[in-house]
């Protein structure tokens, strides 16, 4: 058996309209995703801490799938002439063909080495080093597997700079890995936190299945204290609206450590942190850079 997928460029304006009438329309399912991903226009919709939400991307990619027999492109058109939307937007149509989709999603996911001693294990695997600290962890609704340049550069960064016995925050969780890192490496406690109630639960589900005990909460949810290591990463333009908040959550000596964050804006952020902190030189990995420091 094999289906059709559409994937239409959208505006702001439209693109939540067109994903209901496609689905009104024969869709079996739709998805937005933000088409200026992993670009410095990238925009996050969660409203962090000194931004509106916006509820959807300015730039969006909707994506739908419908099966074999039905006349997609008759379809977008009249969901577009019924929307008002002209001319008819940039999309393609595309076959996809059955497959395993189980085994196939798994096969993209090996065991990642972080460092000679930090592995990060999806739970279908067995541990390539089973002597080596192996976090386990799925790939799911929230962002950090392991997979991305900026959260193997939090990684390392936690691998070489915990001693034990600290107190982390792990601001921006997502699926909970920075904190959980930090568990396993001999932290005393981590507080993760996310604006997104999703992460928040997949971080306490991870947390749970690593057996180690790190509370994650709501933005809302906790008044944070001092930490001896803050860690986030998320985005450029939150990280800069969170300086203030970030840099009053690190003890006097503490530390930070920033990514998320393109290269090319690794100067602008550092000089905003650098108020709080003595900045270290960034660490530059496939176009990501990191960012770390000490608080005067």
């Amino acid at each position: 058996m094999s289906w059709l997928t559409l994937s239409v460029s959208a505006s702001a304006g439209y693109a939540g309209a067109l994903s209901e009438a496609l689905l009104e329309n024969g869709a079996l399912s739709v998805d937005m995703l933000d088409a200026d991903a992993d670009t410095p226009d990238e925009q996050a919709i969660f409203g962090e801490p000194g931004e509106p939400a916006s509820a959807v991307w300015q730039h969006n990619l909707v994506n739908a799938l419908f099966e074999s027999d039905m006349p997609v492109a008759d379809i977008l058109q009249a969901c577009c002439a019924n929307l008002g939307i002209a001319p008819l937007p940039p999309h393609k149509i595309e076959t996809l063909e059955e497959s395993d989709w189980v085994r196939l999603t798994q096969a993209q996911f090996d065991p990642i080495r972080i460092s000679e001693r930090l592995w990060i294990v999806p739970t279908w695997h067995t541990p390539t080093n089973p002597a080596a600290i192996n976090i386990a962890l799925d790939p799911g609704l929230a962002f950090g597997t392991g997979s991305h340049p900026t959260t193997r550069l939090c990684l390392r960064w936690l691998d070489s700079h915990l001693r034990g016995g600290e107190s982390v925050l792990d601001y921006g969780c997502g699926s909970g890995i920075l904190a959980i890192a930090a568990m396993k490496l001999g932290a005393i406690y981590a507080t993760g936190v996310d604006v997104d109630a999703q992460a928040v639960l997949a971080s306490r589900d991870n947390a749970a299945a690593n057996q180690v005990h790190a509370e994650f909460y709501l933005p809302e949810a906790v008044s944070l204290a001092q930490y001896d290591v803050v860690v986030a990463n998320i985005l450029t333009n939150p990280l800069r609206a969170l300086a203030p908040l970030l840099a009053a959550a690190a003890k006097s000596d503490g530390r930070i450590v920033l990514s998320g964050i393109l290269a090319e804006q690794a100067e602008d952020v550092m000089r905003i942190y650098a108020q709080w902190f003595e900045m270290e030189p960034a660490v530059i990995e496939d176009g990501w850079a990191c960012l770390s420091g000490t608080k005067k």
